[in-house]
């Protein structure tokens, strides 16, 4: 079977981080930084950072668009913390006027877990990756605090509050799986870009 050619957008965040992960589970991963790496791609992670100023440098690099178009065109995108405030239709306690990608219908909360040193770790139930529990670093998180119809929410705090959730090819977390080297959303994304 042919790797599966997955980008990560190299902009800012923990790019190096899931390219070691995508190589792991068999995947062809390119680091994108420009509008002919995005369209060589036939999937992409859009990796944790500081959401304000990753669409500043989208916007830079001439990338807003592009990537735009390519949500909109159905390429498989999985959005890890402040990838999932970019891929988000609706952002609270963003800048004025702050916007994103979009294409997933929910609405997201900036830092809705505090400052750096509020960062904690959690094991989600994660049924559709199977009965062994995720653990996840939530660091300066966003929370999803509504979703669409179309919207399927993958895990929660016990508290009830979204953490993880996908809309077609598109899935977003609050977390980063890099950090604590669960591959399992990066093998969902690479199966949905095989499907």
């Amino acid at each position: 079977m042919v790797s599966p050619r997955i980008g990560v957008l190299a902009l800012q965040g923990d790019v190096r981080e899931h390219v070691r992960m995508l190589v792991g589970i068999g995947a062809e991963a390119l680091p994108v930084r420009r509008s002919s790496e995005l369209e060589a791609v036939h999937g992409l992670v859009v990796p944790g950072g500081e959401s304000t100023a990753m669409i500043r440098l989208l916007r830079s690099f001439d990338l807003l668009g592009p990537l735009r178009a390519a949500v909109a065109g159905g390429l498989p995108v999985l959005g890890t913390c402040a990838g999932l405030i970019l891929l988000a239709d609706r952002i609270v306690g963003g800048e004025d006027g702050q916007e994103g990608i979009g294409g997933l219908d929910v609405t997201v909360r900036r830092n809705a877990f505090g400052r750096q040193i509020d960062s904690f770790d959690a094991d989600l139930d994660v049924p559709v990756l199977g009965p062994e529990p995720v653990r996840a670093a939530f660091i300066r998180g966003p929370v999803i605090e509504e979703t669409g119809s179309g919207v399927e929410v993958l895990a929660s705090l016990p508290d009830g509050r979204a953490v993880a959730v996908r809309q077609g090819p598109l899935i977003g977390l609050s977390f980063h799986p890099e950090i604590t080297g669960e591959d399992r959303f990066h093998r969902l994304l690479r199966d949905v870009v095989r499907g």
